[in-house]
This record gives C-alpha cells, structure tokens and sequence, in this order.
C-alpha cells in the first residue's frame, strides 16, 4: 500500500490513481443499481409522508458528501499551509466542484421534499441555511482558484478561505440540536443507534457508499486532468522562456 509520502510524487499518484479508478466506478455502479433498486421497489413507502421518502435516498447521500468533500478540502488545506504536501492544493482544487455539486443535489432534493412536508419548497431553517451558507462557500473557493492564474499563490489563498469557511461544518451537523428547526435531528448516526426501520435503512447505506465511490471516482479523475494542466503550463512556461532566450541571443548577434 502506497504512503502519503509516496503520493506526493505525481508520477506515481498518476500510476496509482489509474489502477484504483476502474475499481471504484464499477463498485460505484453496481452499488448504485442495486441500492435504487432496492430503494425504489423494495423499501416500502413511509407511513407518513408515502412515497416522497424515497427523495431521501439520494438526498441524505448528497448532504454527507457535501460535507465529507469540505472536510477533506480542510484536510488538504491544512497539507499546503502546514505540511507543505505538493499534491495537497490538486487535492483541494480538484474536490471543489464536486462538493459544490452535491450541496446543491441536497439543496434541490430538500426542496422537493419539504414542500409536501412543510408546504413550502424553503424555510429559513438553521440546517437549510447553513447548508445554503456551505454551497456558496464552494462557490466561492472556486471561483478564488479561477481569480488566481499561478497555482501555489491561488492554492495558499484557498487554503486559508477554506480552513475559515470550515466553522460551518459543525453548524450544519449540530444545527438541529442547538436551535428549534423544522428540520428532523439524526436518524441514521446517533447514540442511541438508527431509528430507520431495517428495510428503508439497507438501501439508504448501500446508496451511500455508492455515492462516495462514485464520488471519489470522479475526484481521482479530476485530479489527474489537474496534474496534466499543470504539467502542460509548467512546458508552456519553459518553451516560451527558452524562445525568449533565443530570441535574445538573436539580437545580439
């Protein structure tokens, strides 16, 4: 098994990363087919709000990516200001757009769901806020790396943006807790064990672990593109210093 220390050469990340990805979009794909499956015609439909609790099985996925891809984007901030490691920053980068995407899948989801529940398609809830405050902080962060054209320059000021923009993470976990909402508290990790029955809750892990290797499939592939730019910037740089070089020599004589 490779260490971090390995990886930060990004020759063989690139060699890793090929070996690695195949297998985590097939797992993503056959995990994916069954847990719809099994969560649009198994699962029965909730005694309560019918058959609208089936958003749930691509809402709650969404809302623990959007907040597992900013913890590893504090993660990968804190290797660029403190450790330093070379592949932190494509880390980071690469795992922005893909936060910011399933912030939003949550955000949509929620809509459709609290409408019939709530009647109304938003609320200015603590946990929708907060989640809504956590979209446009990825928005934000990748907007900063398109602002800055050199990558370490750009990498060290999103790290610090992202590692102030990380407070809210717990304000989202703890929201329902600390404040009267309207949003239902933790059903599926908490102390006292789920209060999802056996047959809505199998689905609901097995979709899950689908999103994030689905997730994470497209966060090796987006860092390798990044990898490949910034090679192809770096020979850019080298080729036109060397025409400038010749160019002068040019002129000299």
């Amino acid at each position: 098994m490779a260490s971090l220390t390995e990886l930060a050469n990004p020759t063989r990340f690139m060699r890793y990363s090929a070996v690695l990805l195949p297998w985590f979009a097939g797992a993503a794909l056959v995990l994916l087919a069954l847990g719809f499956y099994l969560a649009w015609f198994v699962a029965p439909a909730d005694y309560q709000q019918g058959e609208t609790i089936r958003i749930m099985f691509v809402h709650v996925p969404a809302a623990w990516l959007a907040l597992m891809f900013y913890t590893m984007m504090a993660v990968s901030a804190l290797g660029t200001l403190v450790w330093r490691h070379p592949l932190a920053d494509v880390a980071q980068k690469a795992a922005a757009p893909i936060g910011a995407a399933f912030s939003l899948i949550c955000l949509i989801t929620g809509a459709f769901w609290g409408k019939p529940m709530w009647g109304t398609y938003w609320v200015w809830d603590a946990r929708l806020t907060s989640v809504l405050v956590l979209f446009l902080i990825y928005l934000g962060i990748i907007a900063l790396w398109r602002t800055l054209d050199e990558p370490s320059r750009a990498g060290r000021a999103v790290a610090i943006l992202t590692l102030v923009g990380f407070v809210n993470v717990p304000i989202i976990k703890f929201s329902v807790d600390w404040w009267n909402t309207l949003h239902q508290p933790a059903s599926v990790f908490r102390m006292g064990g789920p209060t999802i029955d056996a047959s809505m809750l199998q689905p609901l892990l097995i979709l899950a672990v689908g999103f994030t290797l689905l997730a994470l499939a497209l966060h090796l592939v987006a860092m390798r593109a990044e990898i490949m730019r910034r090679r192809v910037r770096t020979l850019t740089i080298f080729e036109a210093e060397r025409l400038d070089r010749l160019a002068a020599q040019g002129a000299a004589a």
